[in-house]
């Protein structure tokens, strides 16, 4: 608040002024400095009757007015500061992996951890999976809730490539947008028919989406422990792995890249 004068008329008698430094906050009050010198006051106080007609200050009866109990201005609380931005993260055991992918994975691997804690689903294997399947969507997981920028497809199963099985339409072309032959859907690349079987909703918004990261890295951790596998074996995770993509070079990748993630080193075999 700014400091108002008035034009001075007379000589005031000296009064004692108590100092209210301890209580009032800097800047919020001024008090005149030689005691003859008018108390600075707001110009909204000597608006009220006390200027004439043409604006000069108006000579008004002197009376003692009772001093208004001072109230200290509270404290303005900061605002709180914005969520963080949805960031690779980089630190050991998570390297390449987008954190919106980090908490997918996890998510799914402490729900099997209560729905079936016998199975020792690690969160680092589904990282090893959508590592392997999509490069964790091929980072472009758009928001907080797992969705790509695009949806994710694997090649048409129709036998032209080598290696793939053919597997002819599941689904009347509902997840893959094909009626002649499947092909693998979202960052966990699952063939519509399986999706059918583990649908789940990891993020639950109330839609099972195999694009979502969410939902399909839970339908994963439901496939790899289905038929009662202990992933912490690891001739059981083996055999897990491999039911999910029936190729040992597929697994040996897998199983490589989930150590790197586990313990933050270099996989020692890639595909």
């Amino acid at each position: 608040m700014g400091r108002h004068s008035r034009r001075r008329r007379r000589a005031l008698p000296r009064i004692s002024v108590v100092t209210l430094t301890s209580l009032i906050p800097t800047g919020v009050f001024a008090v005149a400095g030689p005691a003859d010198q008018a108390v600075g006051a707001p110009e909204d106080d000597l608006a009220r009757g006390v200027k004439g007609v043409a604006g000069n200050p108006v000579a008004t009866p002197r009376t003692r007015v009772a001093p208004v109990p001072f109230v200290p201005l509270k404290e303005a609380k900061p605002a709180p500061p914005p969520p963080p931005p949805i960031v690779a993260v980089s630190a050991a055991g998570v390297q390449d992996i987008p954190a919106v992918a980090v908490a997918a994975y996890r998510n799914s691997a402490e729900v099997l951890g209560a729905e079936d804690p016998a199975c020792g689903l690690p969160w680092t294997l589904l990282a090893g999976i959508g590592r392997i399947e999509s490069g964790h969507a091929f980072g472009t997981l758009d928001d907080g809730a797992g969705n790509p920028v695009q949806p994710i497809y694997g090649p048409v199963l129709d036998g032209s490539l080598d290696g793939n099985e053919i597997i002819t339409d599941t689904d009347d072309g509902l997840l893959d947008g094909m009626t002649t032959h499947d092909r693998a859907v979202g960052p966990m690349q699952f063939i519509p028919e399986t999706w059918q079987n583990y649908a789940s909703d990891g993020n639950g918004d109330g839609v099972t989406d195999p694009q979502n990261i969410f939902d399909a890295a839970l339908a994963a951790g439901r496939y790899l422990c289905d038929g009662g596998s202990e992933l912490d074996h690891r001739e059981q995770r083996e055999r897990a792995i491999l039911r999910y993509n029936n190729s040992m070079a597929y697994a040996v990748s897998v199983m490589a890249w989930e150590q790197s993630y586990r313990e933050g080193s270099d996989p020692t075999q890639v595909s």
